[in-house]
C-alpha cells in the first residue's frame, strides 16, 4: 500500500515498531495477572508499573497519578462524571462546564451528568474555535465541579490557551480537565503547566494500539470510581489491567514527548505544503480555524459546492484517506457540531474535509492529496451542477 496516502492520523495512527517490540513479551512469557503474587504475576506487575512510570515521567506527574483506561473516551467520562460524583459526595453542586466544540466523549459525559440530576453548561467559541473568555469567567462563578476544555480540537486543530484557563480555574478553586488526546506529541504537554488538572490521553493517536489510554488524576478525591471491583489502580478504575496495552502506552508516550519538537516541525512543513498546493489549485478554498492558533497536524477545509461525502469517495478511489467534517444522522448529511459552533455556514460545513498528518506522512503522500483533491472537487461540482444542486 506504499502508493496510497494515509492522511487520517487524527482518527488513528499506525502502531510504532518500537511499541510492538515493547508490548509483545506481555502476550507471551509475561502473561501473568499483575495482581498475582507468584513470579508470573510479578513479571506482569513489573511491566505495568514500568509503563506507569514512563507515562508519569513523560507528563511530569507521579506514577500514582496515572490511571490506565480503555482510551480517551473512558478517560473523559471518568473525569467529568467521576468529577461530578466526587463533588456531590463532598456536598457541592454537580455542575460541569465545557465548550460547544468538545469531542463527543466530553459532550456526552456532560449530558450524562445532567441526566443524573446535575447541570451541564456549554460555553461558546468564536469563528476560529477559541473559547469566549467572558463566558468562561462567568461560568467559574457557578463553582462548578469540573471545567473541561480540550487542548487541541480533533476536527480543526484549534489550540486553546490551556495553561491560562487552568490557572484561572485553580485560582477559583475549581477542578480543571483537558482532553489532550490530539495534543500529545504535537504540542508540548506537561502537567507542570497545569498543576492539579485532570488530563486525558489515548494510545492509538501516538503509535500505541487502540483500547488503551490514561487519565491523570492528581489526587484521590478528584474523581469517584465509575466501575467497582477488586480495587486495582487505587480503586479509581478497578479491574484486571491491560498490561500489554499499558506497556505500549508507556513506550508510545515516552517517544511522543521526546520527539515532539522535531515531529511538530515536520508536520507543520507538510501541512503548509498541502495547503499551498491546494490553494494554488482552488483559490476559493476555505481553511477552517486558519486565522487562530492551531496544532500542526490538522487541516480542515471546504471547497464551496463540493459535499464531503462524495469527495471522500473520490479521494478513496484515488488512494487518499481523509475524514469528513460532517456526520451522517437520520439519513441526512449534517455539518459537524464543531464547525456549526464556530459559525461556519451549513453549506461549507457539509463540504468540510479533514486531512491529518502523522509520523509516517511524507511529501509524496501530501503531493498525492494535492493532485487528487482538486480533481475530486471538480467532479463533485460537475455532478452537483448536473443535478441542479450548485
Amino acid at each position: 500500500m506504499s502508493d496510497l496516502a494515509y492522511l487520517d492520523h487524527a482518527a488513528t495512527s499506525p502502531i510504532r515498531p518500537e511499541v510492538v517490540d515493547a508490548m509483545m513479551p506481555y502476550f507471551g512469557e509475561r502473561f501473568g495477572n499483575p495482581s498475582s503474587s507468584h513470579r508470573f504475576g510479578r513479571a506482569a506487575k513489573a511491566g505495568l508499573e514500568g509503563a506507569r512510570r514512563q507515562v508519569a515521567d513523560a507528563l511530569g506527574v507521579e506514577p500514582g497519578q496515572v490511571i490506565f483506561t480503555s482510551g480517551g473516551t473512558e478517560a473523559d467520562n471518568l473525569a467529568l462524571i467521576g468529577g461530578a460524583l466526587a463533588a456531590k459526595a463532598a456536598g457541592r453542586p454537580m455542575t460541569v462546564v465545557t465548550t460547544t466544540t468538545e469531542h463527543k466523549a466530553v459532550l456526552a459525559a456532560a449530558s450524562a451528568v445532567a441526566r443524573m440530576g446535575g447541570e451541564s453548561v456549554l460555553l461558546p467559541v468564536d469563528g476560529v474555535g477559541q473559547l469566549h473568555r467572558a463566558a468562561f469567567e462567568e461560568a467559574l462563578g457557578r463553582s462548578p465541579a469540573v471545567v473541561s476544555v480540550m487542548w487541541v480540537n480533533n476536527e480543526t486543530g484549534a489550540l486553546q490557551p490551556i495553561a491560562e484557563l487552568a490557572a484561572a480555574c485553580r485560582d477559583a478553586g475549581v477542578r480543571f480537565h483537558t482532553d489532550a488526546v490530539q495534543a500529545l506529541g504535537k504540542v508540548p504537554v506537561s502537567a507542570a503547566a497545569i498543576p492539579g488538572a485532570l488530563i486525558s490521553i489515548s494510545g492509538h493517536k501516538v503509535g500505541a494500539p487502540k483500547g488503551i489510554g490514561a487519565l491523570i488524576v492528581p489526587d484521590r478525591g478528584a474523581v469517584a470510581a465509575l466501575v467497582h471491583g477488586g480495587g486495582q489502580q487505587f480503586g479509581v478504575r478497578p479491574g484486571t489491567e491491560h498490561v500489554a496495552g499499558a506497556v505500549a502506552l508507556g513506550e508510545a508516550t515516552r517517544l511522543a514527548v521526546a520527539e515532539q519538537e522535531s515531529h511538530a516541525a515536520k508536520l507543520e512543513a507538510l501541512r503548509q505544503r498541502l495547503l499551498d498546493g491546494l490553494r494554488r489549485a482552488l483559490p476559493d478554498l476555505v481553511v477552517h480555524a486558519d486565522a487562530g492558533p492551531r496544532a500542526p497536524h490538522i487541516a480542515n477545509l471546504s471547497a464551496p459546492g463540493a459535499e464531503s461525502e462524495a469527495l471522500l469517495m473520490h479521494l478513496d478511489l484515488a488512494g487518499v484517506a481523509a475524514s469528513g467534517g460532517s456526520a451522517c444522522s437520520t439519513g441526512a448529511v449534517e455539518p459537524s457540531h464543531v464547525l456549526t459552533a464556530m459559525g461556519v455556514p451549513d453549506a461549507l460545513g457539509r463540504a468540510a474535509v479533514r486531512f491529518s498528518l502523522g509520523p509516517t506522512s511524507t511529501d509524496a503522500e501530501v503531493d498525492r492529496a494535492v493532485a487528487a483533491y482538486p480533481t475530486a472537487v471538480a467532479r463533485v461540482r460537475e455532478l452537483g451542477m448536473a443535478l441542479g444542486r450548485v
